[in-house]
């Protein structure tokens, strides 16, 4: 005579069954089925785009020529838009100012700049613009187009909440959208050619002497390594202690 299965056992059928049902899918790898990369790299990739690049050069009250430090800046700008730089150079000089004379010393300071930086004067365009208020400082802005590496949208963004918004979103056990996102974004603004991201740069000249004195130390059954011998001060020596 057999017995009926208990309560107990009908009720813990059902989350036995879950439970296996989970890990399984645990092992499978495809509890995922929210469509979004779990690698940062897919989900924040680096791209790149020609974008402007922009110096704002203060006009003086005085007028007269840049000051030093300005002065560096306009060479520095015009440096980076000879190596990289798409197109003209473009400087938007306010009207409206009631500083004319000052503006126009100030522009004439930024050709020398530029000159001295190796830009031709026939690369730099002037384009005016209106002002608003008088009162406020109105710069020569210098602008030129060049390859930019960035991502293709704005860090911040929050499309799910991180507290408890759904049982789906929170059994995913994912990283939350933004993650990585400035990581992403910082090693973009670090980097200064672009183009290292799609390619890698040309070989150097070999040194064609060391490569035969390896070799001979080779032939002659020798290491052709290299020991590196450099005197280090001790730091008591260096702070005076006895």
């Amino acid at each position: 005579m057999t017995s009926k299965p208990s309560r107990t056992y009908k009720a813990a059928l059902p989350v036995t069954l879950g439970a296996a049902l989970l890990l399984g899918a645990c092992a499978k790898g495809d509890i995922s089925t929210s469509g979004i990369p779990t690698d940062i790299r897919e989900r924040h990739p680096i791209v790149l785009r020609d974008a402007p690049r922009s110096l704002d050069v203060f006009v003086g009250r005085a007028g007269g020529a840049l000051d030093p430090r300005q002065a560096d800046d306009v060479a520095r700008f015009g440096e980076d838009y000879r190596r990289s730089g798409k197109g003209g150079l473009v400087a938007e000089v306010p009207t409206g100012t009631g500083r004319d004379l000052a503006t126009h010393d100030t522009l004439d300071g930024i050709r020398r700049s530029l000159a001295r930086a190796g830009v031709s004067p026939g690369a730099l365009s002037v384009r005016t613009y209106r002002i608003a208020d008088p009162g406020l400082a109105s710069p020569i802005r210098l602008t030129y187009a060049s390859l930019q590496a960035g991502l293709p949208h704005s860090c911040g963004q929050w499309p799910v909440d991180l507290g408890v918004a759904s049982y789906k979103t929170d059994a995913m056990n994912e990283p939350y959208w933004n993650f990585g996102c400035s990581t992403q974004a910082n090693l973009a603004a670090q980097i200064a050619d672009p183009l290292d991201l799609v390619r890698a740069r040309g070989e150097g000249r070999l040194d064609t002497q060391k490569r035969m004195e390896a070799i001979k130390k080779l032939r002659e059954g020798k290491d052709p390594s290299t020991q590196y011998r450099q005197e280090q001060t001790k730091i008591s020596d260096a702070v005076g202690g006895k």
